[in-house]
């Protein structure tokens, strides 16, 4: 399991991202924390050529958060089958629960990943 802390910048407001119309943290924004939190579980362990890329999340957004508060993300990796990962997701304001789900991802060769595109 890793754990990272954002700080709500305006760029992560629903109103910048275009999601909605109040200076709150975003459903997308949050959704972005927990990838790069999930991304950075594995990273350690991949080789050099790879890379892995989301494929899948299911999340909810339970609760909103102002600008200039921090937001704890926690992504645990809990199953593996081949090339695919599979995380619990959960986003705090304290020790409030904000969002939380599901998020998979696949391990890729970065190279022939964009070759393929």
């Amino acid at each position: 399991m890793l754990e990272k802390e954002f700080i709500v910048e305006e760029k992560h407001s629903a109103k910048q991202v275009g999601s909605g119309g109040l200076d709150v943290l975003s459903t997308p924004s949050m959704i972005g924390f927990m990838e790069v939190v999930a991304k950075e579980v594995v990273e350690p362990d991949l080789a050099s050529h790879q890379t892995t890329v989301g494929i899948e999340v299911n999340v909810q957004h339970l609760k909103g958060t102002p600008l200039g508060k921090t937001v704890r993300v926690t992504a645990h990796l809990t199953e593996q089958k081949k090339t695919i990962l599979f995380y619990e997701v959960k986003a705090y304001q304290g020790e409030e629960l904000i969002g939380e789900g599901q998020h998979k991802r696949a391990i890729v060769d970065a190279d022939e990943f964009m070759k393929n595109l």
